[in-house]
C-alpha cells in the first residue's frame, strides 16, 4: 500500500498537468438542440466553461504561445477553387500640410482571401442539393439547403448577394480548450500521411490513449487539431504545385464521431479537411474510401451543413506536435466580414510543452 501511495505521490505532478481538473472538465455547457433560426451551431457552447478550461492552460509552468497559421504571401500555395492571390504594395503617400506619410496595400479581384492560406469556413460555405447535379444543365442552386434547414433564398437570395444567413460574422470568438492528435506520428509512423489516407475513429481513440488522454478524451466545446504531416509539403514559393493537388484527411465516420462529441471546430494541416486522393480534383480518381455517394467532400457536408461545426484549414501544427502539446488553450478569431463564406485567420494555441511540464 505504501509503495502504491509513494508511486501516486511521485506521479502527481505529472498527472495534474496532464489535463484540466475534473471540476473544469465537467462544468456544464449549453446543450443542443439550439433555438430555431440558430446560426452559430456548436459555437453556442462558447462561454464561461470553455474560457475557464482555456485559462487553466495559460497558467501552466512553461506554457508557450504557438502560431497555428502559415505566413500569407503572393507565392504561397493557392487553392484550385480560387483565383490568383496578389497583394500589391501602393507607393508611400503623404498628407498635404502635415509631416506624416503612410503605406497601404491592395489585393487583386478574384483572390478570395477567405479561402486561401490558413482559413476558416463559415457554416454558409457549403449547402446540399436534393439530388446530384448532372453538370450539363443549369445548377439548381435554388434547391440547396443549409445548416439549420435554411433554404437557398434565405442564405443567398441572389447570385451576387453575400450570405444573408450563416456568414462568418455570426461566429463568436472561439476561446476554448484544444486537443492535438499527432496522426503523423501514430498513423504515418513518423512520416506525413499519404494523399487519400484517412484518420479513422479507431485512430482517434488509439491516439488519445497513446498520448495519455484516454481518461479525459474529447470534451464538448473542444477544438480538435489533427497533425497529419501534410503541412511539411507547404512550400513558399510554391514551385512544385503539390500541396493543394491532393491530401490526407478525416474519414467520414470520424467526422460523425467528432460531431457526436460536440466539438466546436476541427482543424487539420491540410487544405481540405476531407481526404483527397490522387486524381480526384481532376475527375480522374474516386473520393476516399467510405465517402457517401455524390458527396465527395462529405466531411464538409456533415460538419458544416448538418452539425454546425467550423473548419480550420491549412493549420500549422508542426511546432505543437514537436513539443507534444496535446492540450492547450486555443483562440480562433475570424474576421467579422459581413456575409462572407470564409475568413483568413491567425489562430493561436497556448500550452505547456511536455518537457516543461515534466520538470
Amino acid at each position: 500500500m505504501r509503495a502504491n501511495l509513494s508511486w501516486i505521490l511521485l506521479a502527481a505532478p505529472l498527472l495534474v498537468h496532464a489535463a484540466e481538473p475534473l471540476k473544469l472538465q465537467r462544468a456544464p455547457l449549453p446543450n443542443p438542440p439550439w433555438p430555431a433560426g440558430d446560426e452559430r451551431g456548436m459555437a453556442n457552447q462558447m462561454g464561461a466553461a470553455t474560457w475557464n478550461r482555456c485559462a487553466w492552460h495559460l497558467t501552466l509552468p512553461g506554457a508557450q504561445a504557438y502560431e497555428l497559421s502559415q505566413i500569407r504571401s503572393n507565392t504561397m500555395p493557392l487553392s484550385p477553387f480560387a483565383g490568383p492571390y496578389a497583394m500589391k504594395a501602393k507607393p508611400t503617400a503623404g498628407i498635404p500640410m502635415t509631416a506624416q506619410v503612410f503605406n497601404m496595400d491592395s489585393i487583386n479581384e478574384g483572390a478570395d482571401p477567405g479561402q486561401q492560406g490558413t482559413q476558416f469556413d463559415a457554416l454558409g460555405h457549403f449547402g446540399a442539393l436534393r439530388q446530384p447535379w448532372d453538370g450539363k444543365t443549369a445548377l439548381p442552386a435554388e434547391q440547396a439547403t443549409y445548416y439549420g434547414g435554411f433554404a437557398q433564398h434565405d442564405v443567398k437570395p441572389t447570385p451576387d448577394s453575400s450570405l444573408a444567413r450563416l456568414g462568418v460574422e455570426k461566429v463568436p470568438p472561439l476561446i476554448t480548450s484544444a486537443v492535438l492528435l499527432d496522426a503523423k506520428a501514430y498513423v504515418g509512423k513518423g512520416q506525413p500521411m499519404k494523399a487519400g489516407e484517412l484518420v479513422t475513429v479507431k485512430h482517434i481513440e488509439e491516439m488519445l490513449k497513446a498520448q495519455g488522454l484516454g481518461f479525459r478524451g474529447i470534451l464538448p466545446g473542444d477544438v480538435v487539431y489533427v497533425h497529419t504531416g501534410w503541412g511539411d509539403h507547404w512550400r513558399d514559393p510554391d514551385t512544385e504545385k503539390f500541396y493543394y493537388s491532393k491530401a490526407p484527411g478525416l474519414a467520414y465516420e470520424a467526422a460523425r464521431y467528432l460531431a457526436d462529441k460536440r466539438i466546436v471546430a476541427i482543424g487539420l494541416d491540410t487544405p481540405f479537411i476531407d481526404a483527397v486522393p490522387e486524381g480526384m480534383l481532376e475527375g480522374k480518381g474516386a473520393p476516399a474510401e467510405g465517402t457517401p455517394p455524390a458527396l465527395p467532400f462529405a466531411v464538409h457536408h456533415h460538419m458544416l451543413t448538418q452539425a454546425g461545426i467550423h473548419h480550420v484549414e491549412n493549420a500549422k501544427l508542426d511546432e505543437m506536435a514537436r513539443d507534444r502539446v496535446w492540450l492547450s488553450c486555443t483562440m480562433i478569431l475570424p474576421l467579422r466580414e459581413k456575409g462572407a463564406a470564409g475568413s483568413p485567420i491567425r489562430p493561436v494555441a497556448i500550452g505547456a510543452p511536455t518537457q516543461a511540464v515534466r520538470r
